[in-house]
């Protein structure tokens, strides 16, 4: 009971610290505002945090963690981030390069250990920078958690895996891409994938954050909520968190990667991954911390590469999210969990914004509950 009162009073103590750069006029419109998005959108829970002037200037948590026991949502609970987490694998894949123990135009097949062709185009090397940028003209039709389905080895099927147009002519979103990317992390590095993003992201930039379940604290997870459209219901989603138990005591290093998802399993608050936004927004290193990644690799990361989503390497950059600004981020949906993270670089601002379950559209690139809050996070605390 101590500790989880001493915990509330450091909670408060923090909250009290950030809100202090804002007025409280500016806070209780935000929160009015918020309150009146999650009622439009049937939000179950909603986090939020928000950089200005290279500073944590404000977080907060409304709604529920969990519906069935009525538990609130707090700023130290954790979500699986889905999408965003590529940019983790992204990161990694930046550092090996700059150790020149890779290259982002070294031929894929080279550096997974099997085939990697579009049988169509037999000839045109498909390299890592096209997997990493979307361009490799793979998809996702077989699946993505097996890397048997793409490798011509181990399934018949496997030019299913690849669109008609040339690699590096087109562009598609592909889960199978990242999950790829972790394992070439794992290969190149000699460290299981989800031990290399903690030892060389998550531990220098001081997170509580991670892909392996076991590893992290249960009771902080939030719980997710898919909705059901024709009950307008919300059904819980358990095997979000499944901890793979079994699958990691019989792990095979370079081959069982997926089971950690690199495209989507990272496992943090909205807080500790506004401060993982922050060292993006700083060209790879973290305000007064350590320098993750060279200038050169955060700025390569957010060029746009595909005509399409604007996407470079696991950063996209988009112009319609807030008028007359250009943001550079990602977003996130998996298990009924969305999730957003956009910075704007020269002016050194930004968003977190994560909902556990929602009636949102989701067929919208970013849904309209994650767009409206972020605008008015803006209008109301950024905005000059």
């Amino acid at each position: 009971m101590l500790k989880i009162t001493l915990r509330s009073i450091l909670m408060l103590l923090m909250t009290l610290i950030i809100s202090s750069r804002i007025t409280l006029a500016q806070t209780a419109k935000t929160e009015t505002d918020i309150d009146a998005i999650i009622k439009k959108f049937d939000a179950v829970g909603l986090a939020v945090a928000v950089v200005k002037d290279n500073k944590l200037i404000y977080t907060h948590s409304f709604g529920l963690k969990d519906i069935g026991q009525n538990v609130p949502l707090n700023n130290t609970d954790i979500f699986r981030i889905a999408s965003i987490s590529k940019s983790f694998s992204a990161t990694g894949i930046m550092q090996l390069a700059e150790a020149k123990k890779l290259s982002l135009d070294d031929d894929f097949s080279k550096l997974i250990g099997f085939k990697i062709r579009n049988p169509k185009y037999p000839e045109t090397v498909i390299t890592l920078r096209m997997v990493m940028s979307h361009t490799s003209s793979i998809n996702d039709s077989q699946g993505y958690f097996n890397l048997d389905v793409i490798n011509p080895d181990k399934s018949t099927n496997w030019a299913k895996c690849y669109n008609d147009y040339e690699p590096g002519k087109g562009y598609q979103y592909c889960n199978l891409n990242y999950n790829m990317v972790g394992t070439v992390i794992e290969k190149i590095s000699g460290e299981r994938f989800d031990h290399y993003i903690k030892h060389h992201i998550i531990e220098p930039l001081g997170l509580y954050a991670g892909y392996e379940v076991s590893m992290l604290d249960s009771a902080r997870f939030v719980t997710l909520y898919e909705y059901n459209r024709n009950t307008k219901t919300f059904v819980p989603a358990p095997l979000a968190y499944n901890p793979r138990r079994n699958e990691i005591e019989n792990y095979v290093m370079g081959s069982n990667t997926p089971i950690f998802s690199p495209t989507g399993g990272m496992k943090i608050s909205a807080t500790d991954l506004a401060r993982y936004m922050m060292m993006h927004m700083n060209y790879g290193k973290a305000p007064k911390g350590k320098r993750i990644i060279s200038k050169e690799s955060a700025k390569t990361m957010q060029t746009q590469i595909a005509d399409k989503d604007g996407y470079g390497l696991a950063i996209r950059t988009v112009t319609d999210l807030i008028p007359g600004t250009i943001m550079k981020g990602h977003t996130g949906s998996a298990y009924g969990l969305y999730s957003a993270m956009f910075f704007q670089p020269e002016q050194k601002f930004g968003f977190v914004v994560i909902t556990n379950g929602t009636s949102s559209n989701p067929n919208i690139d970013i849904t309209p509950i994650l767009r409206e809050t972020i605008n008015s996070l803006y209008d109301n605390l950024v905005k000059k």
